[in-house]
């Protein structure tokens, strides 16, 4: 079979991204142009400055990302692009960028699914990764635990009702003074703690999330003890939100009886998280699967995965095609 290479691009919210992908699994190429410095000032994305920096680098990312994999527009087969879900005037820089190359170039475009994404970041990491399997999508925007059937089929068994984990490790981080992004700067400071804090830890009947009654008893914490140690209210914090996601993530394995379980998502960089991934899979016998931090968080390469697959099941766009700022997987 012949090899397929894709040209990847991403800009769902603050990172502009480009990559070239061959079949599916081997990254040649992954450029990510940040904007956290950008947007740190304000304490979280300002979508109108995110779109002005999406235009002003999708060229140059796309650039890079051929010349780092050694290949021009001529090797390139598909090109792919993230419609969805995402802020939708980042969604659109990207997605006429690679609309604009698949017209010039007369190559397939292949719309894909930023969460799905996620997912793919997988088979990039682990080249002996397949369906089926359990995946916890962690991210700024989303808390999803999906049963991937297939290449092509997922089911989302449970999300969450309120906040997502990415969204509460943000309040929690401004609420004790350490700022953005505050995923990796509670993760950091709950390594110093203590968990003395006691916040909830809520679980039902199904497998849904809520993250906003402990981001509340933060809050509340934080407001009554006016001399509380950061350290520990991080720490405690994330005891309990992570102990709600593999507490669901047990009752998921142990339902559908599978045999792999894996991590997706920018928040699948915290390192607590992941140790407990682990120790699940290993009480449960069975294996565990995580990207490498740099692609946890948004990035093409993982796009590019998708756009590989997704074209051989035939998911070919026209190009009148438009972003979907609230698409479900």
């Amino acid at each position: 079979m012949k090899d397929i290479i894709c040209l990847a691009i991403e800009s769902s919210c603050d990172e502009t991204a480009a990559a070239v992908v061959k079949n599916g699994r081997e990254v040649l190429s992954n450029i990510i142009f940040s904007q956290i410095d950008i947007h740190k000032k304000y304490g979280g994305v300002v979508p109108e400055i995110a779109s002005r920096q999406h235009t002003e680098c999708i060229n140059i990312v796309i650039e890079e990302a051929l010349k780092e994999a050694n290949v021009t527009f001529d090797d390139i087969d598909i090109i792919g692009a993230t419609y969805g879900p995402g802020l939708i005037g980042a969604l659109l820089v990207g997605l006429s960028a690679a609309k604009g190359l698949a017209y010039a170039l007369k190559k397939p475009l292949v719309p894909v699914n930023h969460i799905k994404g996620h997912i793919f970041a997988n088979f990039i990491q682990n080249k002996d990764l397949e369906p089926p399997f359990i995946c916890m999508v962690v991210s700024g925007g989303h808390t999803h635990l999906v049963n991937v059937k297939s290449y092509s089929k997922f089911e989302i068994l449970g999300k969450t009702m309120d906040d997502a984990i990415g969204e509460a490790f943000d309040k929690v981080a401004r609420t004790v003074g350490l700022g953005y992004p505050g995923g990796p700067l509670v993760d950091k400071a709950a390594k110093d703690g203590v968990d003395n804090c006691n916040f909830p830890r809520p679980v039902f009947d199904n497998f849904n999330f809520s993250f906003s009654g402990i981001k509340t008893a933060v809050i509340n914490y934080t407001n009554k003890n006016k001399e509380f140690k950061v350290e520990d209210v991080c720490r405690s914090f994330e005891e309990a939100a992570t102990d709600v996601i593999i507490t669901n993530v047990r009752r998921a394995v142990e339902k559908y009886n599978v045999d792999k379980i894996a991590l997706a998502g920018g928040v699948a960089a915290n390192s607590m998280l992941r140790e407990k991934m682990q120790k699940l899979a290993s009480e449960e016998n069975i294996k565990f699967y995580c990207p490498d931090p740099i692609i946890c968080t948004d990035n093409a390469a993982m796009i590019g995965a998708v756009a590989y697959y997704d074209y051989l099941d035939g998911k070919v766009a026209e190009l009148g095609i438009n972003a979907t700022a609230n698409l479900s997987l």
